[in-house]
């Protein structure tokens, strides 16, 4: 199936769609291994204290998320052959790759050497991922108007997006033992050289198979501070600003507390691998179940619906004995799949917010409004990692290790009870979206009408 229109009203075909969902197998080779091992990868490879790459990692994704907005309003004033957004996906790689590489390499330095070097290469990682990603997810809100489409399409992002991470969460740790032969500092290194290659090579794929359809009124012309001023002024988008930062310290914490969890809880090392496979597996089907589900209910009340499933569930996971693995398995993996749909959602109505804010205000600024969402995302994502590794100070915890009784139950609490109660806010959250049916369908008319 081939796409079908140029316009804003264009149908899109299957090979665009997959081509750019592709691009977000790509960056969770990235975002996967941060989520998932970059915790663990600097308290018990780097040698680096629970307590001090907390804040590191707290007060670099926040200097990173101011990073976001300059880099929306930079995509929405870019002017090339090729679109606004897409050729960041072409030039941006490389230095992506090279930044992955430095930030996973441990040269021999002391305690506050280490701590620096740590700063500068998450730091620099983390704007260049920003310079990458964030048109990438603009590109999404001009591909098509179509709010149906629009999942679909990021539907697909999605599933390849969690395709990836389970890839990522199943093959890393034997990557990093295949290259380095018992050299993690080595094994790290080659594995993220790796990553880096295949990553710019799927980026120029997502570059070749897309296009960009919707473009700004002919006559705008506004500056960065005004387009911040309409999203403070659109409702629907602070709600959902609100939502992916609360939503994305569920995910963030449940990824970065597996490893505590089975090595120092479990005591079953070995199962983490597939643990997180099967996590991001079930995150895929999420997504993929996401376009059939909007068919029978409205995406904030679907929402509402899976938020509730994943706080009730996290709480039983809490009262699982450790030895009971198969239930361990089973609760991750409907959680998982409760949570799977949230992001093809979520993006999906951050494109009805721009199309909102158009129509509002005559005024488009379709990458600032992904880029302050992503703000939102990675405020959440650090405050999970770094709120987790500050409990973990807290409790105790002392790498490489036996824990005890009271670090053991906080990592459990990390594990489950905590990431259920985040969820359980989204539910409230939400609640107050009313961006939905008929709003949008006038939204559309009146906006092909001009």
């Amino acid at each position: 199936m081939v796409s079908t229109g140029m316009g804003r009203q264009a149908r899109l075909g299957w090979g665009e769609k997959l081509g750019f969902g592709f691009g977000d197998f790509g960056f969770n080779l990235y975002w996967t291994t941060v989520a998932s091992f970059l915790a663990a990868f600097y308290t018990d490879v780097f040698g680096i204290s629970a307590a001090a790459a907390g804040t590191m990692i707290f007060v670099t994704r926040i200097v990173d998320a101011v990073t976001d907005p300059v880099m929306g309003a930079v995509a929405d004033r870019t002017r090339s052959r090729w679109g606004k957004f897409r050729p960041w996906l072409l030039f941006g790689g490389l230095p992506l790759a090279a930044a992955g590489v430095l930030t996973f390499t441990t040269p021999d330095l002391g305690g506050t050497g280490k701590l620096v070097w740590a700063y500068l290469t998450y730091s620099l990682l983390m704007l260049l991922y920003t310079v990458a990603s964030m048109p990438y997810s603009a590109l999404s809100g001009v591909m098509t108007a179509r709010s149906q489409e629009r999942t679909t399409l990021i539907s697909a992002r999605f599933l390849f997006a969690f395709t990836g991470g389970a890839l990522v969460n199943k093959y890393t740790l034997p990557l990093v033992e295949f290259f380095g032969a018992g050299d993690a500092l080595r094994g790290w290194q080659a594995t993220m050289v790796l990553y880096g290659v295949l990553a710019v090579l799927i980026f120029w794929v997502t570059f070749a198979t897309t296009r960009e359809r919707i473009a700004p009124p002919p006559a705008q012309k506004t500056r960065a501070v005004e387009d911040i001023r309409d999203l403070l002024g659109n409702r629907p988008w602070l709600i959902l600003f609100a939502l992916a930062m609360i939503i994305m310290m569920t995910f963030t914490m449940r990824a970065g507390s597996a490893y505590y969890y089975f090595y120092y809880y479990v005591g079953r090392p070995d199962l983490l691998p597939d643990y997180l496979f099967w996590q991001m597996v079930a995150y895929a089907a999420g997504a993929v179940l996401a376009p059939v589900m909007t068919r029978y209910l409205d995406k904030a009340r679907l929402l509402m619906l899976l938020m509730g499933i994943v706080g009730a569930l996290s709480v039983v996971f809490y009262f699982v004995p450790k030895d009971m693995i198969w239930a361990i398995f089973t609760l991750n993996i409907l959680i998982s799949l409760a949570l799977g749909p949230k992001s093809p959602l979520t993006w999906s109505m951050y494109a009805d917010t721009a199309d909102y804010n158009e129509w509002k205000n005559g005024r488009r600024a379709t990458a600032m409004t992904f880029a302050a969402a992503s703000f939102a995302q990675k405020l959440g994502g650090s405050l999970g990692s770094a709120g987790m590794l500050w409990i973990l100070a807290m409790i105790g915890y002392v790498a490489n290790q036996a824990q005890t009784g009271a670090s053991q139950t906080g990592i459990a609490l990390l594990q489950t009870v905590l990431p259920g109660a985040f969820a359980l806010i989204a539910v409230v959250v939400i609640s107050f979206y009313d961006l939905t049916g008929r709003q949008l369908e006038r939204i559309q008319q009146d906006l092909e009408a001009r």
